[in-house]
């Protein structure tokens, strides 16, 4: 049986390395099925450029989804697995319900298709909030991303040493520019993909953790609801990056899923 290409996008602030250890146990000898895995920096994270065009040379602007997505694809095998985690998860539900023939199935972790909370969305953060975020990377990006990266890890049974992987993720690859992440940062304030998700057609496998402090397991369970196709998989004790703290499950989950795909 031929490898199966499996594309990961990151979330917010980091990079492709926060992947390190979940590609290692994809790629084991033992792995089944085999996977060809490939992994992108977004625009302006990590090492990948930001062009203007996706935020419409206006520096103050928010990323545009759609031109993101489009951005990635032109970089994506033409056929795959789809895993995105938070924002990457975003732009992958864009990516599948845009272009569906080039996706296979499709992986979601820690997933909402609204960050804001609202009259009809109960499940997102307070708007407040995420102006006072603004705020706070204008006045020391650097303090704001790491109280991010600690807000990650809470009420995970692995916290101290996955926060420790997602600083050490950061180092290797590089930080993100302020003003990337602030333009990043308008697409989750302003954008609503409810819509959009039940025009993806991929199988869609749906991973939260049970005490993510990001997104609301809620609002992770209420997209898989909204995709025709979607399993959802809660982990216990568990925070927002599951792929780090309890690696053997969500190993595990994809291993099963894309053997589905293929059988």
């Amino acid at each position: 049986m031929s490898a199966i290409p499996l594309v990961m996008l990151h979330g917010w602030a980091l990079n492709l390395r926060v992947f390190d250890e979940l590609v290692e146990a994809l790629e084991a000898p033992a792995s089944q099925p085999r996977f060809d895995i490939s992994r992108f920096d977004l625009p302006g994270h990590g090492r990948a450029p930001e062009p203007s065009d996706l935020y419409g040379d206006q520096a103050d602007g928010a990323w545009d989804i759609g031109k993101v997505a489009d951005f990635l694809l032109k970089k994506m095998p033409e056929r795959c697995v789809l895993l995105g985690w938070s924002l990457g998860a975003k732009i992958s539900m864009e990516i599948a319900a845009r272009a569906p023939e080039r996706i296979q199935g499709l992986v979601l972790i820690s997933a909402t298709p609204k960050f804001a909370r609202s009259d009809d969305w109960p499940y997102g953060a307070n708007p407040a909030a995420l102006d006072a975020l603004g705020r706070h990377l204008r006045d020391d990006y650097r303090r704001t991303v790491n109280d991010f990266l600690s807000l990650q890890v809470r009420g995970s049974v692995q916290a101290e040493e996955t926060l420790n992987n997602l600083r050490n993720a950061l180092l290797a690859q590089g930080e993100c520019q302020p003003a990337t992440l602030l333009r990043s940062l308008r697409l989750l304030h302003q954008i609503d993909q409810r819509p959009r998700l039940p025009l993806i057609q991929a199988p869609t496998l749906v991973i939260t953790g049970q005490y993510d402090r990001v997104v609301h397991p809620s609002a992770t369970q209420a997209a898989a609801a909204l995709i025709p196709n979607a399993r959802y998989q809660e982990l216990p004790r568990c925070g927002h990056a599951p792929f780090i703290s309890h690696a053997h499950e969500v190993v595990e989950l994809i291993q099963e899923f894309a053997a589905e795909l293929t059988s």
